[in-house]
């Protein structure tokens, strides 16, 4: 009797071909599209994923500015942080955070959707978020990626 015998591939990282993807943000919703964002540097969106290990991709945000919220959290969705020091709990609504530091409202979201482990930071470091459509990373070939097409 002949079998065949199939046998499950780990992926790790010299095995995860990577890609560079670029995704625009102009006119998306933050929440949506970090969760995708979230999902493609895990690697989920790939038959070889592997739970404990970088497959995902290295994802380019552009056009970090124009990005959208929904309903009124222009006004009252609160970003909190604290220095350190006693009593130095500091809050900026997402309208100042956005005139301030455009990229960090698309970074402190994906952020908080990936692990939170060594893993997590690992893959954190695989974004690259930038304010207008330039970024430094034309060596790499990156490829642009409609991230709609992610269910």
């Amino acid at each position: 009797m002949d079998t065949l015998s199939y046998k499950t591939i780990s992926a790790n990282k010299e095995t995860a071909d990577k890609k560079w993807l670029i995704v625009n943000a102009e006119n998306e919703t933050l929440g949506r599209l970090s969760s995708k964002i979230a999902q493609v540097l895990r690697g989920k969106n790939k038959p070889n994923f592997t739970p404990h290990a970088d497959c995902g991709d290295n994802v380019i945000v552009i056009n970090a500015e124009k990005i959208n919220l929904s309903g009124n959290k222009w006004e009252t969705k609160k970003y909190i942080r604290h220095t350190g020091y006693t009593g130095g709990q500091r809050s900026a609504l997402a309208k100042e955070l956005l005139e301030k530091k455009p990229f960090a409202l698309v970074e402190k979201a994906v952020k908080g959707m990936l692990p939170k482990n060594k893993l997590g930071r690992q893959l954190f470091r695989n974004l690259y978020v930038y304010v207008g459509t330039e970024h430094p990373h034309e060596g790499q070939q990156p490829k642009e990626f409609n991230i709609n097409s992610i269910k």
